[in-house]
């Protein structure tokens, strides 16, 4: 994927997922710092939004909460499950790029109208009603995006989340975002072999595997938005806790980042089942092909995304689909 050549840089879509480049690089994690402020003063913070909004960002900064074994309670679900939750002692992060999901909305009001004091927004526009419904509201630098699939905002989101996490641990982020931007445009511009682009269209259900930090699950859902094919997030070793009763010859599994002391275990079921294999990793791999990946330390989920976007693209523009249009899905899935 490049812009230099006509037959990808005449979408939105590929336009906006190099702009993610740019994004990283002016990426300023002093901008979460009153999130985190709050959070620190309530010991718990609640993540919620929809799709894309919520999937990777929540997730990877969870995870990342957990990992450094943070004493803040960090917490994420939909928004009508958060309606759900006695959440008056979290401090409640809501992002929606557009500023008008109705789920997100609905929630905001709702926590309003309990005088929460300390709910904020996250989106792509100024002055939305979901800003005007919290607190207080950070606008993302990214801008909006033109094309239905959300990306770059993703991969903003994403950051602006995890560095709420790098001030409660009284760490330095920036350290970590050196050189992130350059990697992401590696990830984001490699060749795709021909074959694994092949084995895309050929499958009746197209599988991500990963952790459960966003990546493989945002992944599965681009499929859908960007490939128009079936698709189904594997979490952890689900891959080989019975899915492979229904997977079929030809089918693909991507693992990204697979879990090493795994690997046997995964090699002798996917042959059982007959399926393609292809790892998204910074190493080598015994699996039927390897992306391989610039290494970024704790900011390596956003390569892996990256890269996997850039898979995805190449199976869109062989097929000669529409990448900014889905026939369907709507840039604002449930507007108020």
């Amino acid at each position: 994927m490049n812009l230099k050549d006509k037959k990808y840089s005449q979408y939105y879509l590929v336009q906006e997922m190099m702009g993610t480049v740019d994004t990283v690089r002016k990426f300023n994690p002093a901008d979460s710092k009153f999130v985190a402020d709050s959070a620190a003063k309530k010991g718990a913070i609640f993540f919620s939004g929809e799709g894309s909004s919520r999937i990777m960002p929540a997730k990877n900064a969870r995870r990342k909460a957990m990992q450094w074994g943070l004493k803040t309670n960090v917490q994420n679900d939909g928004s009508h499950q958060g309606m759900e939750y006695d959440l008056s002692g979290y401090t409640v992060l809501l992002d929606s790029n557009s500023g008008r999901t109705k789920e997100t909305l609905l929630l905001a009001q709702e926590l309003k109208a309990k005088g929460h004091g300390d709910v904020f927004s996250l989106s792509a526009n100024p002055d939305t009603p979901l800003e005007q419904a919290c607190v207080k509201g950070h606008v993302l630098k990214c801008g909006w995006e033109e094309a239905v699939a959300a990306t770059k905002s993703v991969v903003e989101q994403g950051l602006f989340c995890e560095s709420i996490m790098w001030h409660l641990a009284g760490k330095d982020m920036a350290p970590a975002l050196k050189g992130l931007a350059e990697k992401v445009e590696t990830a984001l511009t490699l060749d795709v072999p021909a074959e694994i682009v092949e084995w895309v269209k050929g499958a009746h259900t197209i599988y991500f595997g990963g952790m459960n930090d966003g990546v493989a699950e945002e992944l599965t859902l681009k499929t859908n938005e960007i490939t128009r094919r079936k698709s189904d997030f594997l979490e952890g070793t689900y891959a080989v806790h019975g899915i492979e009763e229904v997977m079929q010859e030809g089918d693909i599994v991507f693992l990204v980042n697979p879990i090493e002391s795994e690997y046997d275990k995964f090699l002798k079921v996917f042959a059982g089942a007959k399926v393609h294999v292809v790892a998204i990793d910074t190493k080598s791999t015994p699996f039927e092909k390897t992306i391989i990946v610039p290494e970024a330390g704790e900011m390596q989920p956003y390569v892996y995304l990256c890269a996997g976007w850039n898979i995805l693209v190449e199976v869109g523009v062989s097929d000669g689909i529409n990448l900014d249009k889905p026939e369907r899905a709507r840039k604002v899935g449930n507007e108020m």
